[in-house]
Formats: C-alpha cells, sequence, structure tokens
C-alpha cells in the first residue's frame, strides 16, 4: 500500500532568490494559484521581513490561497517571528517556517554563537512561533555538515517545544543519497517524539544530486519533500519537482509513495514560473524540457511510432503536454518522413519516397531541423515527377562588387559529364547562361521570384521560375538553404521540362 507524501513548493522564496528571478507581487499571486491548481501541500510564499514586497505578497498569497497551506520563512530571532505570523495570519492553513544554522562552521564563522547557545535559541524561536501560529516548521541551516549527534539533539528540541515538522535540509547540495539516507534513519531511531512529527528535507543542486537525494530521504520515510518548479533557486538550484513527483508516479514500484500533485498541470507551471522569471530552460532538461518528449534519431521515431512505450517512460499528456514531438533531421528515418508526408495529406508512391528520403536527407545536413513547410516545398518540387534529363553535379559561383560574376556548371545527362562557364550581370544570371551552353539551347526568362518557404537563419529559399522556348513554357522550382542554387534548381527544372515537353503535374493531395 503507498504512503502519502506531502509537496512542499519554495518556488516563490528559494525559488525566487536564484539571481535574476525575482518576481513581483502580481506573478508572485499568479504563479501561488497556479501551485494550488497544481496541487502542492504548502507554499512557502516568501521571506516576510526581507521587504515590503515580499511581506505584501506572502499577505496577498494568504488571503487567496484557500486549500494549500501557506508558509513564511524567518530566521530565530522574535522579530522575524512575529513578522511572519502577520504575513500568513489570513491564510486558510498558515505556517511559520523558522531556522537556524546547525553546523559547526555556520556557528562559528557566521552566527559566533556555541553549541549550547543555538539550542537555547531553538527552543525559544519555536515556542515563540507556536504560541502565535497553528503549525510550525522548524529547520536546522547545513543540517548535513552538522554533527550528527548534536543534530539529533538540535531536533527533540524543536520537536519538544512545538515542530509539527522538521526539516533536514542540504543546504549546500554536500551529501550523497546513501549518506543522506543514513542520516534520516539515524534521526528517526534516535530523536524521542519523532514518530509524532513530519520529517521534511530540502536539497539545493551543488553536485548535481538533489532531486537524487531527495528521493533517497523519500525512500528512508520522510514525510515531506521540498522542492521548486523548474528546480530554480541558490546557486545550482532546488530539487525540481516535476522530477521528483514524476519519479514518484513513474517508479511507484520502487518508492511506493503518492502525493496529491495533479501531474497534467506540471508542463502550465514550468512555463509560466519559466516566463515570469525570465530563466529559459536548457532543450534537454527532465519532464518539461522541449526535448523531453522529442524523437530523431530514427531507430527511436521507428520505436515511437509503433509504440510510445519502447521509447517513453511516461507519456506527455500526464505532465499536461498533447502529444510527443518528432523532430525531422539527419538522424530520422525513412519511415518518420513517410509518416509525416502523409500526415501532411500528400499520397506518394514507394519509388516517390525514395527520392523524398534522399532529398530530406540533403536539406537535413544543412538544416538542424526540418518543419512541416520544409517537407511540403520538398513535395511540391519532387513529387510532379518531371523527368531529369539534365542533372546537376555541382557548381561554382564567384560574384563580388569589383568583379565580373563568374558561374561554373557541371550536369549529368545519361551518365555523360557536362561542363561549362559563363559571365553574367548577377550570379543568378551567369549560372543560367553556363546552363544553357551545356545544354545547347537559349531559354527566354519570362518571371523569376524569390520566397522563404520556412523561417530562422537556415531558412529554405524557393525560386520559382517561368520560361519560354520553341513555343513551350515551363514553370520552374527549386528550394535549397543556398538561395542561388535554389535558382539553379529552378532554372534547370523548367528546362528540363521543357526538353522532355511535359507539362507540371501538381502532387495528389
Amino acid at each position: 500500500m503507498s504512503r502519502p507524501i506531502a509537496i512542499f513548493d519554495t518556488t516563490l522564496r528559494d525559488g525566487e532568490q536564484s539571481p535574476g528571478c525575482s518576481m513581483t507581487v502580481n506573478e508572485k499571486v499568479e504563479v501561488a494559484r497556479l501551485l494550488e491548481e497544481l496541487g502542492v501541500d504548502v507554499i512557502e510564499a516568501g521571506f516576510a521581513v526581507a521587504s515590503k514586497g515580499d511581506f505584501e505578497s506572502i499577505r496577498r498569497i494568504s488571503k487567496t490561497v484557500r486549500k494549500t497551506g501557506v508558509a513564511a520563512l524567518a530566521r530565530a530571532l522574535p522579530g522575524d517571528i512575529e513578522t511572519a505570523w502577520e504575513s500568513v495570519r489570513e491564510a486558510a492553513h498558515p505556517r511559520i517556517h523558522t531556522f537556524i544554522s546547525t553546523s559547526d562552521i555556520h556557528m562559528e564563522r557566521k552566527l559566533k554563537k556555541t553549541r549550547d547557545e543555538v539550542l537555547d535559541i531553538v527552543e525559544g524561536a519555536v515556542r515563540l512561533a507556536r504560541s502565535l501560529c497553528p503549525e510550525v516548521e522548524f529547520s536546522a541551516e547545513d543540517a548535513t555538515r552538522t554533527d550528527p549527534e548534536f543534530l539529533c539533539r538540535v531536533i527533540e528540541i524543536a520537536v519538544r517545544a512545538g515542530a509539527a515538522v522538521v526539516n533536514i535540509p542540504d543546504t549546500v547540495g554536500y551529501t550523497t543519497p546513501i549518506e543522506y539516507g543514513r542520516l534520516i534513519t539515524r534521526i528517526r531511531e534516535n530523536v524521542p517524539g519523532i514518530d509524532k512529527t513530519v520529517i521534511s528535507v530540502h536539497c539545493h543542486d551543488d553536485l548535481g544530486m538533489a532531486v537524487a537525494n531527495t528521493l533517497a530521504a523519500a525512500q528512508a520515510g520522510v514525510g515531506q519533500v521540498e522542492c521548486t518548479i523548474n528546480g530554480i533557486g541558490e546557486r545550482a538550484g532546488n530539487a525540481a519537482l516535476e522530477e521528483i513527483v514524476m519519479a514518484l508516479k513513474t517508479r511507484r514500484d520502487i518508492f511506493g509513495l503518492d502525493c496529491g500533485v495533479d501531474t497534467r498541470q506540471i508542463y502550465r507551471a514550468s512555463r509560466l514560473v519559466s516566463s515570469v522569471t525570465g530563466t529559459a530552460l536548457p532543450p534537454n532538461k527532465a519532464i518539461v524540457g522541449t526535448n523531453a518528449f522529442a524523437h530523431e534519431s530514427g531507430i527511436h521515431q521507428h520505436g515511437v511510432l509503433s509504440d510510445k512505450r519502447t521509447y517513453e517512460i511516461m507519456s506527455p499528456e500526464s505532465i499536461g503536454l498533447p502529444g510527443n514531438r518528432i523532430v525531422l533531421g539527419k538522424h530520422s528515418g525513412r519511415h518518420a518522413l513517410e509518416r509525416r508526408v502523409k500526415s501532411l495529406g500528400y499520397n506518394a508512391t514507394s519509388q516517390e519516397l525514395d527520392k523524398i528520403f534522399e532529398r530530406f536527407k540533403e536539406l537535413a545536413d544543412k538544416k538542424k531541423t526540418i518543419s512541416d513547410a520544409d517537407i511540403e516545398s520538398l513535395m511540391h518540387n519532387l513529387l510532379p515527377g518531371t523527368p531529369e534529363i539534365y542533372k546537376l553535379d555541382r557548381y561554382t559561383i564567384n560574384s563580388g562588387n569589383t568583379i565580373t560574376p563568374t558561374a561554373s556548371i557541371r550536369m549529368i545527362r545519361d551518365g555523360a559529364v557536362g561542363e561549362d562557364a559563363a559571365t553574367g550581370d548577377g550570379p543568378m544570371d551567369a549560372a543560367f547562361r553556363a546552363i544553357e551552353k551545356i545544354i545547347g539551347t537559349k531559354f527566354e526568362l519570362q518571371d523569376f521570384s524569390v520566397r522563404s518557404v520556412t523561417e530562422g537563419n537556415d531558412a529554405q529559399g524557393e525560386v520559382v521560375v517561368k520560361m519560354r522556348s520553341d513555343g513551350r513554357t515551363a514553370v520552374g522550382r527549386g528550394l535549397s538553404t543556398d538561395i542561388i542554387g535554389a535558382g539553379i534548381h529552378a532554372y534547370l527544372n523548367a528546362a528540363n521540362k521543357i526538353l522532355a515537353g511535359a507539362a507540371p503535374a501538381e502532387p495528389t493531395r
């Protein structure tokens, strides 16, 4: 049977302490509303004494959020604790979260307090907070670098003074999963009254183990985990809520834990926090990165198109995405291209698909990602089936404002190579003249147009030409990330149509 575990979200407090991630009061309220909809158990809304803005945002959130607990952070100082209470007193489920450092380096260098002095401060702070608020959480800052025996004494005093929740934070991201699990077990076995108290953990990601440490503590029996949306927070950040929650959900067989988070709201919450903080997510960010459910490898695409479970251990729909993303690029296979072509409404024969796939691979070597517009342009240019009487092999263009543009063109017809060069008024004119010299036919150019068919610096350009010879008129299209190359392909496409005496046919849709 699964055991419940509470999710304590500190995006609006620790997350906002990440450099450049500050939010306005209205933005904090908006995030808090979504966190409540997400289903977290507690929202740590801010550090009340830090500023008037923090105090006001906590107060506003306390009045707005009614289903979720609202906590305010306070140092173990009377003034901090009283201010924290004033900020959350209107909450439906208020909590004061007070803390003090317990590691030797913090006590000696930062607090300049002895162990006995810290023990006295803990007792007084928790008692004061409890006299004001029905629920108090106590944190032993830098717990994972604290002498374990002293840490147990600190926790015992906090519990005796009235703390309902005791937090064992890995403040500087120092511990490891095995070590952390052992520490939690030691506390559970050696602190009197701990069985009536919720143990919480709060992990930072300095060594990249925040989520792993959090999950190890969860396995060791803690009742609450503290985290942030997208893992934002001090220095390298906090344990990411979305990673913890989806790990618990996906591997319930290992953890045996349930939380109340509606995972379908995860993607929405991630995007909101990213937007209001102006912090972009890495594409490969677990769960919510743009590549988390994207597949480019041909082997992977074939598997996913056959059965999503081959390469997806969770569904994109489970976090609020409409579906996965099949990314067409140089690693993609014919199967994925065929599926995309069909989804765009085209019916292509196996031979036509072979030809499309060949050009697709050529384009993929030039572009990182192939869009639907790219595919449609390839279809439009290649499916008509114009005979390739002449096939372009290679071209070289020399052009500039101080030289006469020159083009060297090499083409193949029935296995024979033809090559020639020409000059012109511009690089395109020079290329067209070189083509005419190889073919031995003069073409009258009637129209020439260029447009971009995709977006970005590596966008494909499409050139459309209309030309006439021997009483026949043809329209040719060329597509390339190189506009000169697109023009050459268009001119040659139209020339082949005229030479074949065939009218262009439209692709079947």
